[in-house]
């Protein structure tokens, strides 16, 4: 019944899409544009495969620089975001995070931000996108879309009646491939949102799953109360209880979510009280640096769960030679307009 009396809205709300994309012409980079983003509103892993992206390209001897609208934060920019400076109440946690390894801009008008990139002195490679897929403003040279595999397109329609930001049709014309993030934990039902991708989608469906990385066998050893205001806390509440962690109490925010101080405190009291140890997200922890109080003694009592995006060998090297395609191609060459050889002497 709601999804029928919100139906109207959200066919306006599709339609407002499409016409941004009829309306105007993308920026047209001379640096090759690599989108990262998502079919649907909430978390489905774009940071995770963004850091995949930056450490593939970089292992391939690549440099790309992110560009972040910088949700959550006071600053429209453009601005380069630097960690030992900015705060994530002003560029946002997803770039302040991202900045532990690549380098980051921030900039509410993404044309800005790729000509602030594209004015630095340094070498650059690509682009690299954080969300944007609906946005029209810069030309795309590869655009990866990122679906949960455990909660698909919901019931297909578009918000506020469902999750979708646009019609399915229209944001499958903007994709190059598509990254499902996990799978469905329903017996009996763990391939359907993969392979009806596969039968509808024309393009590359590469398969993923996030995994803790590094040393996690402190997560056994006591009680854990975990936290986390992100987009999708449940997929982190599971990746604890999946690694056998005794996880005792679970607090779940908003995402982006800026702590109080009498919500740190409250955190503290509670696994003092049940004996246990905090437990949080990468995001949620930086969105605690440099902020003094108690937040500061939240984020020192807290430990992360640090966590990559995994592919399939195969899938990893089709998602890899998609990326060396659109650098290869992508991008505007501008003409060579240095002088030619001069008339032969005689």
């Amino acid at each position: 019944m709601q999804q029928a009396l919100l139906s109207p809205a959200g066919w306006l709300y599709g339609r407002m899409a499409e016409r941004r994309f009829a309306k105007r012409a993308g920026y047209r980079s001379r640096l090759p544009i690599i989108c990262v983003g998502n079919f649907t509103a909430g978390g489905t892993g774009k940071t995770p495969l963004t850091q995949a992206l930056v450490a593939g390209m970089a292992q391939r001897g690549q440099r790309p620089v992110v560009l972040s609208r910088g949700y959550g934060g006071a600053m429209r920019g453009p601005v380069r975001v630097d960690g030992t400076v900015h705060r994530a109440a002003e560029v946002g946690d997803e770039p302040l995070l991202l900045a532990q390894t690549a380098d980051v801009v921030i900039a509410r008008d993404r044309r800005a931000g790729v000509q602030l990139i594209e004015a630095g002195s340094s070498p650059i490679d690509a682009v690299i996108m954080d969300d944007g897929l609906q946005n029209p403003t810069v030309t795309k040279d590869l655009v990866i879309a990122l679906i949960d595999g455990a909660r698909g397109v919901g019931n297909g329609a578009v918000i506020p009646a469902g999750p979708l930001r646009a019609p399915m049709d229209f944001q499958f014309a903007l994709a190059d491939a598509i990254v499902v993030n996990g799978r469905s934990t329903v017996a009996g039902r763990e391939t359907v949102v993969l392979d009806e991708l596969r039968r509808r989608f024309p393009g590359p469906v590469l398969e993923a799953q996030v995994t803790p990385v590094g040393e996690t066998a402190w997560l056994l050893d006591q009680p854990l109360v975990a936290y986390s205001g992100i987009g999708n806390p449940a997929r982190f509440f599971g990746l604890l209880t999946g690694a056998g962690a005794d996880v005792v109490e679970t607090r779940t925010f908003g995402d982006h979510h800026q702590f109080k101080e009498r919500e740190a405190q409250e955190l503290i009291a509670l696994a003092d009280a049940r004996g246990a140890q905090l437990v949080t997200t990468e995001k949620d922890w930086v969105r605690l640096s440099r902020e003094g109080g108690a937040l500061e003694a939240l984020q020192s009592r807290s430990r992360t769960v640090p966590i990559r995006l995994a592919f399939q060998e195969a899938d990893e090297a089709r998602l890899f030679s998609l990326i060396d395609a659109a650098l290869k191609t992508g991008g505007y060459r501008r003409p060579d307009l240095s002088p030619g050889p001069g008339p032969a002497g005689g």
